[in-house]
This record gives structure tokens, sequence and C-alpha cells, in this order.
């Protein structure tokens, strides 16, 4: 009968709607597997196994707030100044490492894994571990283990490599020439070696003079770095002022001695004890005006 027909024709019609809504949402064929196999527009894949982490953003350490840091002036002779600590109430110090006989690989991982600021001021005759180590460097068991790839490794891990002449010698006895050969030559080497030049000079034991910053100037050096405390073996840091206190703006300085990995990190946990923040040394430079 027609209207037999009419039902049938209505039924299957239906039965067809059902299956193709069916393999839509839950078949393995067809526009809707596409589409739940694809991320949604602004969504993100998720990662897999090969993925790696995002670099943090930044430099390491704390970094100067406005207004934060006093200027630090210009010398009235327009030679590069000779700074010792950083101007700012701020309780904040700065951790700075000299020479580079001991390499010890603790100590990179370390400032890599918790994002240390640190400023490293490097030798050529250490790096290289050339002639007759430093004393209170011997007996390490990593000594000249890594040379200029363990420069390099600092550099990845965040500190900063900046000039401590070639040889360490006490400048002001070598005169101008003699100052220029040692600071611009170990300016060249870093560069080579590394990437980037040096901004921060330390002269070896402290020692300067007016042609000290005469040279230093010539060989892009924009200020000789000094120290407000040094750090003995065990992490003990030795003061330089009656209080024997760390200071808002103090200069740290270390060795790259034996042990360098345990005695930096009792250092770092006994300044943040302290109710101290570790200082990115670059950026209060340049909030201080002496560096670009």
């Amino acid at each position: 009968m027609p209207g037999d027909k009419s039902r049938k024709i209505r039924l299957m019609t239906v039965l067809a709607l059902l299956a193709a809504a069916g393999c839509g949402a839950t078949g393995k064929h067809g526009p809707g597997a596409a589409a739940e196999a694809s991320p949604q527009v602004g969504g993100t894949a998720p990662a897999g196994p090969s993925a790696s982490p995002a670099k943090p953003p930044g430099p390491p350490g704390v970094t100067p707030g406005p207004g934060e840091v006093r200027r630090i002036p210009r010398p009235a002779d327009g030679l590069p100044p000779v700074i010792s600590s950083i101007p700012t109430r701020r309780k904040v110090v700065f951790l700075t490492i000299d020479d580079g006989w001991e390499q010890d690989p603790g100590f990179v991982r370390q400032v890599r894994q918790e994002r240390i600021p640190i400023a490293a001021f490097v030798t050529r005759d250490a790096v290289e571990a050339q002639g007759a180590a430093d004393p209170t460097a011997q007996g390490g068991r990593y000594l000249g283990a890594g040379k200029w790839d363990y420069v390099r490794s600092m550099r990845e891990a965040g500190a900063t490599v900046e000039n401590h002449t070639l040889t360490h010698p006490d400048l002001p006895a070598l005169g101008y020439e003699g100052q220029r050969a040692e600071i611009c030559g170990a300016t060249r080497l870093i560069r080579r070696q590394t990437g980037t030049a040096p901004t921060l000079l330390r002269p070896p034991f402290g020692n300067h003079n007016t042609l000290t910053r005469r040279a230093a100037g010539a060989c892009g050096m924009q200020a000789l770095l000094l120290w407000t405390a040094t750090v003995q073996p065990g992490g003990k840091i030795a003061y330089q002022v009656p209080d024997k206190k760390l200071r808002p703006g103090d200069v740290l300085l270390l060795h790259f001695r034996p042990n360098l990995s345990r005695d930096f990190r009792i250092l770092v946990d006994k300044i943040r004890r302290r109710g101290f923040e570790l200082g990115n040394l670059d950026a209060y430079l340049r909030a201080a005006g002496v560096t670009r």
C-alpha cells in the first residue's frame, strides 16, 4: 500500500541519518576522527618524550627596581672608575670568582640549575693550567680539567666572563705598555674563546694605579671591580668591615679552589639564611651608569 511504502522510506531515511551520526562521533575514519586527532584552534599539542623544558626568561639573579641604585659618577679624569660595592639599600650581594685553576663541574651545575648569578674573572695561565698553580689551588681534583671548555660551560650556565689579565702579575710594577699587553691580551683571548669581550677588570691582588686605569680604558674596560669581602675554604666569609656583617651591595670574592662545589653551596645557603638575595652584577652596574 502507498502508506506502508511511505512509512518504509521514512524509516530507512532515519536509520541512515543515525548511522551517519554514529560514524562521525565514534568511528575510526571520517571527518569526526580527523577533528578528534587535531588540536583545537589556539590549543597546544602535548609535548612528546623528546621535548625539552623552556629556558627560564631573563638573566640569573635579582635585578634592580626603578630608582633603586644610585648612579656612580664618572671620574673627572675620564678613566674607568674603581668600584668595590654597589650603591643600593636592598639586601643584595654579588658573587665573583677569580683565576680559573680548579675547574669543578659541580660548581657549574649549581650555577646552572639554581640560576645563581656569578661573574668569573679569569686568567689565561690559570684556565690553561700553565706554570705553577696558585698554592691555594693545589691539591684539587679538577686542576685545569676543562680549560676553555669549562669557561664556556660557565658562560652557557649564565655566568659572565671578565678580565683578570693573562698571567696574574702585579700590574703597577709593569708600566703602561706592560699593563696594556696583559689586559688587552686577556680581552682578545676571552673574546676569541667565548664570543664576548669582557667589560670589567679585576687587577690581580687588587693592585692598581692611574696607568692601570688608563690601560684598562684603552682595552675596552668600563670599570675596575674590587671587593668588600673574601670567601675562605669552608665557605667562611672574611669581612673587611669592623662589624663583620654583610651589607647591601657587597661584592664577595671567591677563588677556583679545591672543594669549590661544596664551599659554594655552603656560602650560598649562608647568604640566604641572613636574608640577602643574589644580585645580577651586570644589571646593577648598568643601572648605576657604569656599563652599557
